[in-house]
């Protein structure tokens, strides 16, 4: 039998709240070992996101991973830590501000929260304070822009895990992708030429995106295609033929063969080549965090110069740009399509609703 909550108070025929909930994927609280290992534990523990046998795993995880890794992981991350903390964090935290503000200024009177699928806040804590505060449409919007099982489905099966515990359950929408959307591409786009149009112009743009095991390629996850898409239509949208562009993949966990060109290795090679000065951008991911600031800014750039590169320039995610600002909400708002999402609207549907009831009963 299922256990459920308790529920927050309830009014009979109140007015239907809609809210928007942006999900990023999490960070540990603070730099020191102890919560890195916290985090890594969480992050590693999901099946979503390591595919092998569990007890197999477990072992790995605890007799060799845990013990060795947070200690490495802990020092890059204080290397990007900031007063206000984490970046990805700080980031996320605004980009829901400002979120929030564009749906406002727009007259979409919606309460926005962000979450995080691993550490704190979690989805589960923000969707209990969503329903407190008396949402009963809630919107489920993702933070990574191409799809895949690792990322947006383990997101959604924390959803679900909430779900499952309560009774009287909000109506739940789901944002899968948006890796082809016109806005993204072009606030892609922006951002790069910016950077250009201040820096000046690499001999090549390498488009750098999070790496998953090949295997779940050939299992038919859509990330790998769904990657190279975005890409395709950033190089258009530039104007940049395929030998100006190249598209790698980063943060290789283990042995297993994961999608390739990795990225370190090629922006090795293109400096052994000749390549004197790359631009390396990472559409991927909408904020700035340890793969994008540690991972490509400080070891990406190290391997490129001491290959015999001369001028590495890391064009930073989207953050809290006008252009990305406007595309989340924008798709917020397309997603939202048919939900009462002002005050009046709502009141007047209920009120129309409890007529037909009366009129109803009268006949």
């Amino acid at each position: 039998m299922t256990s459920f909550d308790p529920e927050p108070p309830y009014t009979h025929g109140q007015a239907p709240r809609t809210a928007v909930l942006f999900c990023n994927l999490g960070t540990p609280a603070t730099a020191s070992t102890a919560d890195v290992r916290r985090f890594l534990e969480e992050f590693l523990s999901d099946p979503r996101v390591v595919e092998i046998p569990r007890l197999l795993w477990w072992l790995i995880l605890h007799c060799i991973i845990l013990p060795f890794r947070p200690a490495k992981s802990a020092a890059k991350y204080a290397s990007i830590w900031t007063p206000e903390g984490s970046p990805l964090k700080v980031w996320t935290e605004r980009q829901t501000g400002l979120l929030q503000t564009w749906l406002s200024e727009r007259g979409h009177e919606v309460q926005v929260r962000y979450a995080m699928r691993y550490g704190q806040t979690s989805i589960a804590a923000q969707l209990d304070a969503l329903k407190v505060g008396g949402a009963t449409r809630i919107l489920i919007v993702p933070a990574y822009p191409q799809y895949s099982a690792t990322t947006t489905a383990s997101l959604f099966d924390a959803v679900y895990a909430w779900a499952a515990k309560v009774r009287n359950l909000p109506e739940l929408r789901f944002v899968n992708r948006y890796h082809d959307d016109a806005g993204y591409i072009l606030a892609l786009a922006q951002s790069i030429e910016r950077s250009w149009k201040i820096h000046g112009r690499g001999e090549q743009l390498v488009m750098s995106f999070h790496g998953v095991p090949e295997r779940t390629l050939q299992l038919g996850d859509p990330y790998h295609c769904e990657c190279f898409k975005t890409a395709r239509l950033l190089a258009e949208r530039l104007g940049l033929s395929k030998e100006q562009y190249k598209v790698t993949f980063q943060s290789r966990l283990g042995r297993a063969k994961w999608l390739q060109p990795y990225t370190e290795p090629s922006l090795i090679a293109l400096a052994q080549a000749g390549t004197r000065r790359v631009d390396v951008v990472c559409p991927g991911f909408t904020s700035d965090c340890l793969e994008t600031l540690e991972e490509i800014d400080i070891e990406g750039r190290s391997a490129f110069m001491q290959a015999g590169g001369t001028e590495f320039r890391y064009i930073g995610c989207l953050n809290a740009e006008p252009e990305w600002i406007e595309t989340l909400g924008a798709l917020c708002a397309s997603h939202m399509a048919g939900w009462p999402t002002r005050t009046a609207d709502a009141s007047e549907l209920a009120a129309s609703r409890c007529a037909a009831l009366s009129l109803g009963a009268k006949n």
